[in-house]
């Protein structure tokens, strides 16, 4: 099915914030963290960037593929926000097209293709230097939706507490509920 953009999500251009403080992707809180930022794009489209830093670095001054990876997880998973839909990480296939550099900005796009249910189906491409640099990854990804409660279930008691003790958290978590 097409992918359709939920009616409260929010305006292109608007930048999303963090999900979680904490969250290595986009949390403030993380020290080595990506710090990526995360805007809405038209559609079910996404733009996000981040800078690649010494503390991400796996061969001497070239990014570690898992932190690429990772910034394409974080970009991919903030397209939920445009469907108003809490999903997590089914499938993640990456290919590395050429090394990144640190220091480097980091540009990525990314799109939902298809939703089918529970599953929803997304793309996305990393560029170096620009929106229009050379390609350096791309991502397919598959994210299935899921409750609140998968995350109840499965995290530690002491940081679900403190989530949920923290009223931005929870209204970031309100944000996606569709019959609040």
């Amino acid at each position: 099915m097409k992918p359709v953009r939920h009616p409260d999500a929010p305006a292109p251009g608007e930048l999303l914030g963090a999900h979680y403080e904490q969250c290595f992707g986009c949390g403030g809180d993380q020290p080595h963290g990506l710090h990526l930022e995360a805007r809405a794009g038209e559609g079910v489209t996404i733009t996000a960037e981040f800078t690649v830093r010494a503390a991400h670095q796996g061969a001497p001054g070239l990014a570690h593929g898992g932190v690429l990876a990772s910034a394409l997880d974080e970009t991919l998973g903030s397209l939920n926000w445009l469907l108003r839909t809490i999903a997590v990480t089914g499938r993640l296939e990456t290919d590395f097209v050429r090394p990144v550099p640190v220091d480097t900005v980091l540009y990525l796009q990314a799109e939902v293709t298809a939703v089918a249910g529970r599953k929803i189906y997304s793309t996305a491409i990393g560029r170096i230097g620009a929106p229009d640099g050379p390609v350096a990854v791309r991502a397919d990804a598959l994210f299935i939706e899921v409750k609140v409660d998968h995350f109840i279930d499965n995290g530690r008691p002491q940081e679900i507490r403190a989530a949920m003790d923290d009223p931005d958290q929870v209204r970031r978590t309100r944000a996606f509920e569709v019959n609040p």
